[in-house]
């Protein structure tokens, strides 16, 4: 008897400590210690690989190596690498340009009503931006095939400045793939003269004109340019451009059909075929051999101690 009370004793003791121990409860505590255990300070930030072990070295073209001392085996340092590439690879006056457009005379010569032509100046800023400034004369003279009357412009100036943007800007700059824009103003005179009307009020034509208008105007042009040197300092360049009038001067008797610079008033897309004369304005005008290796580095993974063994 005495043997089974402490049998049921013990089972009792049993069930009172599993169930205390069920109720039982484990609350995690953080402190700055358990905040940083994951982080590795042997880690530089971006870097995958723990430098605890590495030593740093440079080679022959001041890259920084990183050399593991227990394998042996070498790493590029790419956040050294990535530090030394500069914004800007070519200097900030990289050279000027002079262009003189042949499209506007040819397409004068094949008929064309208006136009003479126009030259550009510009400067090329780190070989990606290029400020430009153009300047050009416009004359008109039409009779449509009726003969009915006689539209005269005479010649007159206009201006037009702007930018291109290079995209190519790391590269030759033998070669630019360029966007601009461009404002253009000019004041000019309109006349019509010899219009004639059928039939007059005794049945004979009636002929009457229009005299001499002052007019301004101003637009703005959107366009892409590709040009190429072909022989030493010159170059061809090509470019088409969308625009549109902002301005012109209203006249008791309507607007003008020619704007200088602009073409018909109608026109919506302009184009220009440039001959151009570049001159570098700095010595140093394509990138040092250290930063062409840099930059071939970065472009290509294989290209480090690594994998050169």
């Amino acid at each position: 008897m005495k043997r089974l009370l402490k049998i049921l004793l013990s089972l009792m003791v049993m069930a009172c400590g599993a169930t205390s121990m069920a109720q039982r409860r484990v609350t995690p505590i953080n402190t700055p210690a358990t905040t940083t255990q994951h982080i590795n300070e042997n880690k530089a930030k971006g870097d995958t690989i723990d430098r605890s072990r590495l030593a740093e070295m440079t080679d022959a073209h001041g890259n920084t190596i990183l050399v593991d001392t227990i394998t042996g085996k070498e790493f590029v340092d790419t956040t050294a690498i990535e530090r030394k590439v500069p914004k800007m690879i070519y200097p900030l006056l990289h050279s000027a340009t002079l262009s003189v457009d042949l499209f506007t005379p040819a397409m004068r010569a094949f008929g064309t009503k208006y136009g003479l032509g126009e030259i550009a100046a510009e400067i090329n800023l780190h070989n990606r931006y290029i400020p430009v400034i153009e300047f050009g004369l416009g004359e008109a003279k039409n009779t449509p095939d009726d003969n009915n009357y006689t539209y005269r412009s005479p010649i007159a100036p206009f201006f037009r400045i702007g930018m291109n943007y290079n995209f190519l800007y790391q590269s030759n700059p033998d070669y630019l793939i360029m966007a601009g824009v461009r404002y253009g103003f000019t004041p000019f005179k309109f006349e019509v003269t010899d219009i004639t009307q059928q039939p007059g009020y005794w049945d004979e034509p009636l002929t009457y004109a229009i005299p001499s208008q002052n007019v301004t105007a101003g637009y703005f042009q959107i366009l892409l340019a590709l040009r190429v040197r072909i022989i030493d300092n010159f170059s061809l360049g090509w470019s088409v451009r969308y625009q549109s009038l902002l301005h012109d001067s209203d006249t008791p008797y309507g607007n003008a059909w020619y704007i200088p610079g602009f073409g018909a008033r109608n026109r919506t897309i302009n184009a220009t075929f440039s001959l151009s004369y570049t001159v570098a304005l700095s010595k140093r005008n394509s990138p040092s051999a250290s930063t062409v290796e840099t930059i071939e580095a970065l472009d290509d993974p294989d290209s480090g101690p690594e994998g050169q063994k």
